[in-house]
């Protein structure tokens, strides 16, 4: 059996959507990263996205973990001409659009963004190859979206129902693959 650790980068504090733009982590809060650190196995195979806030959350639980290249794959959602904008700001201008982008998670996407079918599309392919790389578990520092994504594809919730999934700032959510059977551990948990 492996596992597949997801962890959500530390806070950012913006208040749009955040997805490619570069942001770095609040990591002040120092009790929660030791009890993240501690609840992670030390010999799991540690890798984030290439954006910051993923990085720094990630440099804070190496340890003796054996760190992976940076990957952009495992980058958030892209929110195009959404990116930093609230959701009301979106709607102001495009209230049915936004609106199906979160009642109907699939092919809508932001103006020049990507949806939700394209980020999974992005993102399993990239978790497959550095599962199969080792057998070891593994520790992916990463965003809201990939965290769902994953979340999906071991629990088959629909995309209405993964979408409304709740997932903290340095939480861990768990996946199990045993035999290329996914089954979901603990989510959303920050011990």
């Amino acid at each position: 059996m492996q596992r597949l650790f997801l962890i959500r980068h530390g806070p950012t504090h913006a208040k749009g959507m955040i997805g490619w733009t570069d942001l770095a982590a609040d990591l002040s809060d120092t009790d929660a990263l030791t009890r993240l650190n501690t609840y992670l196995p030390n010999n799991a195979r540690l890798v984030s996205s290439d954006l910051i806030r993923t990085i720094e959350t990630a440099h804070a639980i190496t340890g003796t973990r054996q760190r992976l290249p940076h990957q952009s794959a495992l980058r958030e959602m892209h929110f195009g001409d959404w990116e930093n904008l609230s959701f009301n700001e979106v709607s102001a201008n495009a209230a049915d659009h936004v609106r199906r982008f979160y009642e109907q998670p699939g092919d809508t996407a932001p103006p020049n963004g990507e949806s939700w079918n394209e980020l999974r599309s992005r993102v399993s392919p990239m978790i497959d190859e550095l599962l199969s790389d080792a057998p070891s578990d593994l520790i992916v520092v990463c965003h809201f979206g990939v965290v769902l994504s994953q979340l999906q594809r071991a629990t088959s919730l629909s995309s209405y129902d993964t979408f409304a999934q709740r997932i903290d700032n340095l939480s861990i959510t768990e996946i199990r693959i045993e035999d290329d059977a996914w089954t979901s551990g603990v989510i959303n948990h920050c011990p």
